[in-house]
């Protein structure tokens, strides 16, 4: 891929991603806290083309790392978009607890968090095609990275933040999945091509 291609790709990919931010997450209003640090400009787009588990915790540390550096005003929080790897749900489920485990060894605990969105989410004791799951459902596979200061703030401003989850979900079975499919959420550039690959021993769990 040439490096006209490679920009063009990255700007569908982060175009793909600000239509989910200003149609389901602001316009949705499933996170109150979204349109501030949109409206500032203070959100990293990070797009990786990593192919495998291992390059994209690569990627991962130098993304915590870097934000951990970076002013707040400057840059609040990551979206680190995975387009070429853990695109079935069970394998990015079960990298969540490497991210988990990066977040320990650079000794960030407490200074950043970690959310997860994925185009095929599932809540745990949920099926497949319960509207819930579209909460955390985004183009790609996506590693959100907070820090914890600027959530501790937020949820201090928002009187019932606790009640966010449930309002969400109330949210999607008002609007249901003709609703959801409306918004036009969607991957615009392809999907990489299939590789074979060994089975293995899963040790993830799906997230609550």
């Amino acid at each position: 891929m040439s490096d006209s291609e490679s920009e063009r790709f990255e700007l569908a990919v982060v175009r793909d991603m600000q239509h989910w931010l200003d149609k389901a997450v602001i316009g949705l209003n499933l996170c109150p806290f979204a349109k501030a640090v949109h409206v500032r400009g203070q959100i990293r787009y990070a797009v990786c083309r990593a192919t495998d588990a291992d390059l994209l915790e690569s990627v991962l540390r130098h993304e915590m790392q870097e934000l951990a550096s970076i002013e707040p005003a400057v840059r609040d929080t990551t979206l680190l978009i995975a387009t070429d790897c853990l695109l079935p749900f069970r394998d990015f489920n079960d990298f969540l607890d490497r991210a988990e485990h990066v977040l320990e060894e650079l000794e960030l605990n407490g200074v950043l968090q970690i959310a997860s969105f994925h185009p095929q989410f599932q809540f745990a004791g949920t099926t497949a095609g319960d509207v819930g799951n579209a909460t955390n459902r985004a183009p790609y596979p996506t590693l959100h990275l907070l820090r914890e200061a600027s959530v501790d703030r937020a949820v201090a401003a928002f009187p019932q933040a606790e009640a966010i989850f449930e309002n969400n979900i109330a949210t999607m079975e008002r609007i249901g999945s003709a609703g959801w499919d409306a918004l036009g959420i969607r991957r615009s550039v392809p999907l990489p091509p299939v590789k074979s690959r060994q089975p293995q021993q899963r040790r993830g769990r799906i997230r609550k």
